[in-house]
Formats: structure tokens, sequence, C-alpha cells
């Protein structure tokens, strides 16, 4: 899902979005940072998920902030785009080319320090 604004009401479009993809009788946890729109009151979170909030300012915690430094490095940088179509379509071939790499998504989520033993 790519959205032109990053705001409480977009948030709540991916996230009803998202609670449609939740298997009956199953509940998500979404690890999220501190960011104004993740945390409006206004913001109305359906039953089936839940956050848990990263500490502030801790981007080594959010794998997110990993894979926008790779797609501009990638795919972003040194470059203007023509239009807002453009830099969606950009987007939307970095996000397919990385997921199509076997284990992309494990490698940069995983920490070897923070594993858990059990």
């Amino acid at each position: 899902m790519i959205l032109p604004d990053k705001d409480s009401s977009a948030m709540e479009l991916f996230l009803d979005e998202f609670s449609k993809s939740i298997h009956s009788g199953k509940h998500a946890v979404l690890v999220v940072d501190q960011a104004g729109w993740h945390k409006s009151l206004d913001l109305k979170i359906p039953m089936n998920i839940s956050f848990v909030f990263l500490p502030p300012y801790s981007p080594e915690l959010n794998p997110i902030e990993q894979l926008w430094q790779q797609f501009k490095q990638g795919w972003f940088s040194n470059r203007c785009f023509e239009d807002y179509e453009e830099i969606v379509d950009i987007a939307v071939e970095a996000w397919n080319t990385f997921t199509s790499l076997p284990g992309a998504i494990k490698k940069l989520c995983s920490r070897n320090w923070a594993t858990l033993e059990g």
C-alpha cells in the first residue's frame, strides 16, 4: 500500500486493510516507532491489532530504517523524478526487487544481539 501522506488518516487506511488480512480468531502485534500518526488519540485501531512502541530515538531497533536506507541508496539517490507517479513506480520496483530476494526480509529484520533462546 503506497499512500501520498503519512498521517493518522493514512495509518487508519493501512490498519483497516491489514486487519482484513488477519485470519479470524487471530491477533496481530505491530512494532511501531513513536511517530505522531502511530500515537494519535484519533487513530482507530482495529480490535484484532495491538501496537508495541519502540523506545524513542532508537532507529537501530526499527528495520524499516535500514530498508529506507537501502531504497535511497539503490533507487532514489542522485535522481530527479518527472512526477509523483514516477516516484511511486520506483518505490514499487524497489519493493518488488527487495522482496524477491530470498531471505532479504529475514536478514534485514534479524539482529545477532537480539535473539531469544529457549
